[in-house]
């Protein structure tokens, strides 16, 4: 009964102190992952359904992940400019439309181009919800709203893929309709429960404000470009989970339903573990956490290597499952610590866009790496990338904190000045007074 308790307590206190806007915007991304159907079955769909070639389905699996990588800056962009809840209405409208489509056209060019469609689309609003999200949480909530976030993402995925298994062996149409019927869900919802939240700039400064935080500004930021090509390295390694293992552990002879187990661990313990390692992290070091998780995941992904089971398969999958569980939530609240206000979908934007080109390499990567030289230097690979990103989060980190403590002494200074006493003659207007 304790136990019981002491469980209870610990939900309630994670869940606890956050706006009613968040649990909307919450809602609404797990309802839109609830009905995830395009992305997880894609090949299939082309494969077995319409029966182009494995090498047409790739193509347009990379024309999918490109308009992720576009909208990624052009999602950030209408953040900003138009508003975090007209982005969101655009983006989510837009995915519905699009979707419905891919499951009525039938020539293998305008699928390419629908899927092409569908990437951007859906991509668009991934800026505009991170950056509603640290508008309306306070700044030490973010990495609880986060990881709550990153938890509801994972349980609708895990939900929505064991369902499109069924629902494929019906009608992969209704699959696509049903994806179109959530993702309108989700509209609906933002549209009558959720608020704009960009943070509101005085009239007078509202149009240098505007010009003076743009990609361009965004590009000059040299610590925060330094957390988008870490995030980059990490995105790489992370990526491996669905592009290098599986052709990996086919090549040693193992079954897809031996991978779909292997995998399905990822997800399980995503679920499970989210909100109580979140406890945890909450108040912890940050660049000990990223420097860690960096580590775990390459090193996780290196253990492949040594695996001849599905079970010790299944164990590194544990390893690298617990970077994910620290680093997603950590690295998401570092991107809004060194974001302007005004710019954050931009920054959000930008962030994005590594994860999508990571997508984009990932996969290209994997297969050379493995047709030239073997698996075995692949898991290699991984653990040399995280001990490049962990060293680069250490470095960047340590920066990060000196340039705090010299705007904090410089601050000091400033207001001590400000506190000294005038001298004879400094206030004319007091002295004339007299």
């Amino acid at each position: 009964m304790p136990y019981v308790l002491r469980a209870r307590r610990a939900v309630r206190e994670t869940v606890s102190g956050l706006p009613r806007e968040f649990w909307w915007l919450w809602t609404s991304t797990l309802v839109n992952r609830l009905g995830a159907f395009v992305a997880t079955f894609m090949a299939l769909y082309l494969t077995l359904d319409r029966g182009y070639s494995a090498t047409y389905a790739g193509l347009v699996a990379a024309l999918h992940g490109l308009g992720g990588v576009v909208s990624s800056l052009g999602g950030g962009v209408m953040a900003d400019r138009l508003g975090r809840r007209p982005t969101l209405l655009i983006a989510q409208a837009s995915t519905a439309v699009s979707v419905a489509l891919l499951g009525f056209v039938h020539d293998p060019v305008a699928i390419a181009g629908v899927a092409f469609l569908v990437g951007m689309a859906s991509n668009a609003s991934r800026p505009a919800v991170q950056a509603m999200m640290a508008d309306i949480v306070r700044p030490e909530d973010r990495i609880r709203a986060f990881s709550l976030n990153y938890w509801a993402i994972n349980l609708g995925f895990a939900v929505s893929s064991m369902a499109a298994g069924f629902i494929a062996e019906a009608s992969y149409r209704a699959g696509f309709l049903i994806e179109a019927g959530m993702t309108m869900a989700c509209a609906i919802l933002v549209f009558l429960r959720l608020p704009e939240s960009k943070p509101a700039e005085p009239a007078v400064r509202a149009a240098a404000v505007d010009d003076s935080v743009s990609l361009g500004t965004v590009l000059r930021d040299g610590r925060f470009m330094s957390v988008v090509g870490l995030s980059f390295l990490i995105a790489l390694i992370f990526q491996q989970g669905s592009v290098g293992l599986p052709v990996a552990m086919g090549e040693a002879g193992f079954s897809p339903a031996e991978y779909g187990m292997a995998i399905a661990v990822n997800g399980v313990l995503i679920v499970v573990l989210q909100i109580p390692v979140t406890r945890f992290i909450e108040h912890r070091d940050p660049r000990r956490l990223l420097v860690v998780s960096s580590l775990l995941a390459g090193y996780g992904f290196a253990l492949t290597a040594f695996a001849g089971s599905v079970g010790v398969i299944a164990l590194t999958v544990c390893v690298w499952t617990l970077a994910e569980i620290v680093n997603a939530p950590t690295q998401t609240g570092l991107v809004v610590r060194l974001s302007p206000a005004h710019g954050r979908g931009r920054y959000q934007g930008m962030y994005t866009m590594s994860w999508s080109v990571a997508a984009l390499v990932a996969p290209l990567l994997s297969g050379f790496v493995i047709d030239r030289f073997g698996a075995e230097w692949l898991w290699g690979s991984c653990a040399v990338l995280g001990t490049a990103a962990g060293a680069g989060y250490a470095v960047l980190m340590r920066r990060i904190a000196e340039d705090g403590k010299k705007a904090e002494a410089e601050a000091t200074a400033a207001d001590g000045l400000r506190a000294l006493p005038a001298g004879p003659g400094k206030d004319t207007r007091r002295s004339g007074t007299l």
